[in-house]
Order: C-alpha cells, then sequence, then structure tokens
C-alpha cells in the first residue's frame, strides 16, 4: 500500500513539473540581446561574410606576401637489367694473316642504376617595391572586408529589431484587441440581463452580439499576424520556424533626445564612409604596384645537386660506380625596358581608377550628411508624433470611460459606446506604432553615427 502511495505521489509530482516547465516554455521572454545573440552567432549572411574575413586573413599572410623564398626539390632513380651477346670477326696480324674470331662475349642480368636529387632556392632580392605595396593591400584588403562585415552586421541588426519591434507591436495590439472583445463580451451579458427585464430592447443585445463577432474575427487576426511575425524573427535569428511559443520585451526605452544628436556632430566612424576611404587607399597603392613594372628585377638563386650511377661491366670496360655532386649559385638582373607600352597604359588607367575613388568617397559623404540629415528629421517627427499620441489615447481613454457610465445611465445609445471603443482602440494601436517608429529611427541615428553596436539596444 505504501509503494503504490509512493508511485502515485512520484507521478503527481513529475507531471506538475512538467506542466510548470511547459507553462514556463510556453511564457518564455526572449530579451533583445538574446535575439541580437543569436542573429550574430546563426544569422546565414553574418556567417557567409565571417568566412569571407577568414578568406581575406589567410590572404594577408606572409605565406601569400611574395616576401619568403621558392624551394623545389627533384629526385629520381633508373633501373635497367640488360642481357647482350657480342660476336667479333676475324682480324689479321702484322704480317697479314688472318686470325680466328674472339669468342663471343655473353653478358646476362647487367644491371644498372642512376640515382640523382637536388635542392634548388630561388628568391626576389628586389622587384620595384611592387611586393611591399601588394602586401599593404591586402593588409587593407582584409580591412576592407572586416569593414564590410560589420556593414551586414549592422543592416542584419536593423533589421531584426524591426522585425522584433513589429512582433512587440503586434502582441500589444493583440492585448488591446482581446481587451476589446471582453468588454463587448461584458456589454452583450448586460444588455442580455437589462432584455429579460425589459429594460432595452432586443435591438441592443444583436449590437453587441454583432460587435462581439466583428471584435473575434479581429482577435483571430492578430493572432495570425503574431504568428507570421515570429517567423520572420525566427528567419533572421536562423532559428526552428515553427519555434512561436515565445514572446517578447514590450518595453521600449528611447534614448534622450540630446544624446542622440551629440553623436551627429562626428560621423567619421559611419561604416560607409569608411569603406570607401579603404577603397581610396587601395587604388593609391595599386599605382604603386603598376609602378614596379617598369622597374628592373633583383633575383638570387641556389642549386646543390647529387648523382650517383652504377654501370655493370661491358665487353670493353669493367663494372664502374660513380658519385658526383655540385653547388651553384646565381644572380638574375631582368629590366623589362619597353613592354610595348603595356605597363605605361597600365599606370594611367590605374591613376584614373584612383580618382574615380576620390570621386565616389565625395559622392558617399555627400550622401551620408543627406541620410543623416532625413534620419534626424524623421527621428524628431517620430518622437513629436508619439508625444501627441500619448496624449490622444489619455483623452480617448476618459471619453470612453465617461461613455461606458453614460451608457449604463442609459444617457447614450450603444452605438455611441462602441464609436467611442473604437477610436480608443485606434488611439491605442496607433500609439504602439508611433512608439516602435521613433524606436526604430533612434537606431538608424546610431547605424548612420557608426554607434549601433555600441549601444544598448
Amino acid at each position: 500500500m505504501n509503494k503504490k502511495l509512493l508511485i502515485s505521489s512520484v507521478v503527481v509530482v513529475f507531471f506538475a513539473f512538467a506542466k510548470a516547465y511547459s507553462q514556463q516554455t510556453l511564457n518564455s521572454v526572449l530579451q533583445k540581446n538574446e535575439a541580437v545573440q543569436n542573429m550574430l552567432e546563426n544569422n546565414y549572411d553574418i556567417l557567409i561574410n565571417r568566412n569571407r574575413l577568414e578568406v581575406a586573413d589567410n590572404n594577408q599572410s606572409i605565406l601569400n606576401s611574395g616576401y619568403l623564398p621558392s624551394v623545389t626539390g627533384t629526385a629520381g632513380a633508373n633501373y635497367s637489367n640488360t642481357d647482350s651477346r657480342t660476336e667479333f670477326g676475324t682480324t689479321a696480324d702484322s704480317t697479314g694473316a688472318i686470325l680466328p674470331p674472339r669468342r663471343p662475349v655473353v653478358l646476362n642480368d647487367q644491371i644498372a642504376r642512376r640515382y640523382n636529387a637536388s635542392i634548388g632556392v630561388d628568391y626576389l632580392l628586389f622587384d620595384g617595391l611592387g611586393r611591399f605595396y601588394n602586401y599593404k593591400i591586402l593588409k587593407e584588403q582584409y580591412d576592407l572586408t572586416d569593414l564590410e562585415v560589420r556593414q551586414v552586421i549592422e543592416s542584419t541588426t536593423l533589421q531584426l529589431m524591426s522585425v522584433y519591434y513589429e512582433v512587440a507591436r503586434l502582441t500589444e495590439n493583440l492585448s488591446v484587441f482581446e481587451q476589446t472583445l471582453q468588454n463587448t463580451k461584458k456589454r452583450e451579458t448586460r444588455a442580455q440581463y437589462q432584455f429579460e427585464y425589459g429594460q432595452v430592447n432586443k435591438l441592443e443585445v444583436l449590437n453587441a452580439q454583432v460587435d462581439i463577432n466583428t471584435d473575434s474575427i479581429t482577435v483571430l487576426n492578430a493572432r495570425q499576424n503574431l504568428e507570421n511575425a515570429k517567423r520572420d524573427l525566427n528567419l533572421v535569428m536562423n532559428r526552428e520556424i515553427n519555434a512561436t511559443a515565445f514572446t517578447v520585451d514590450t518595453l521600449v526605452v528611447l534614448k534622450p533626445e540630446l544624446e542622440i544628436i551629440s553623436y551627429l556632430n562626428e560621423v567619421e566612424d559611419n561604416v560607409r564612409l569608411m569603406i570607401s576611404r579603404s577603397n581610396v587607399q587601395i587604388r593609391e597603392w595599386d599605382i604603386n604596384t603598376t609602378k614596379a613594372l617598369l622597374l628592373p628585377r633583383v633575383g638570387l638563386s641556389g642549386n646543390y645537386g647529387w648523382n650517383r650511377s652504377e654501370d655493370p661491366q661491358s665487353p670493353f670496360f669493367p663494372s664502374r660506380t660513380g658519385t658526383s655532386d655540385a653547388l651553384n649559385l646565381g644572380a638574375t638582373l631582368t629590366w623589362n625596358i619597353f613592354d610595348g607600352g603595356r605597363s605605361i597604359t597600365g599606370l594611367e588607367n590605374s591613376k584614373i581608377t584612383a580618382e574615380n575613388e576620390r570621386l565616389r568617397l565625395e559622392q558617399t559623404e555627400k550622401q551620408v550628411m543627406r541620410d543623416i540629415a532625413n534620419a534626424r528629421g524623421d527621428y524628431e517627427n517620430a518622437l513629436a508624433i508619439y508625444r501627441l499620441q500619448t496624449q490622444n489615447v489619455e483623452t480617448n481613454r476618459n471619453n470612453f470611460s465617461r461613455s461606458e457610465e453614460q451608457y449604463r445611465l442609459g444617457q447614450i445609445t450603444s452605438i455611441v459606446l462602441r464609436q467611442a471603443q473604437i477610436n480608443l482602440v485606434n488611439a491605442q494601436t496607433t500609439q504602439n506604432l508611433a512608439k516602435y517608429n521613433a524606436k526604430l529611427a533612434e537606431l538608424q541615428l546610431l547605424q548612420l553615427a557608426g554607434e549601433l553596436m555600441n549601444q544598448e539596444l
């Protein structure tokens, strides 16, 4: 009996724990910093560009610079097995008498071996400093790729926060719609009681029921939109698409306006400007690498070789073995005095390309200043709209409360009450939109100032 009681207790505790854990999972809140961390670790665009950064890091290595010598080693071996038969003709002695021919010489399984090995070193001592500037270009290309990764991270962060705040907005809207539905249901219950006691006609009940259906449809649509937005958020974070059993933080903290504006005084950290400046630097160094083609090249070389041969005997010579080694050193001077004008043409084209990059930098500077001015205007306008919408919500909330009281006293109809209710819902949802628009405008300004990833989102 005690054993059954113990098992029953364990089962009860297990199901209680499972229910509590399920409820906790269902109500888990995805914080903004957690969402950003998931994005940084899992987003496909960020992962792809980080791989590009690794390639650029490999390219800037000393192993890819051309500063190290090239070393070549060769080795070989030959083997031969020969059978031979040598026959001799007749000869004459000093008196002219014909001598009988020598007996044929037969040599079988005559093995010959050859071995050789060598190692050579070539080093480019001077190439007109082309290698030096090419190495600087590789270093700058790594920095450029790093900036491009940062640009992707900033753009993806803005995309993430836009979707995150959309989930938050739809969550708050759903709460407003659900509260509206509850108020309408209470009105329908009250109208039903009043109708049973003969205080109102059936029309009041029917109006309330129609409004319940309308509000129910609104709630269903809001829930579906919220589920879709959560899937969009999961896609940016590269999580399970249908893992929508979570909520987000709907608290929005707007930074002081003066603090945001202070970041705009210096926009040197704007990633677009930094990328454009990096491209200008690369093109200027490219001019120097092209000039190197007009200068002589000096190279050094060295080679050490070893050979061994093992030859079998022959009809005329005995077997022999030979070994030799040799060390060779050399220097070369190469100067392509005139290559038909290709190097000169390449130099002129490099100068034009560098000038184009400088023009693009000037264009980018003006575009960034334009974008900052527009974003600042949008930010200040969004703040003003949010403040006005906050006041509008309070006005409509007071109006709805008074309308409810007047409806209870029979001083207004349900149609007038319904209009006050709709006005309050519209004001609340518009305020939600204005709040998140103001926050996104703030984040866009921070991105243009190069401060997005340095701030708490």
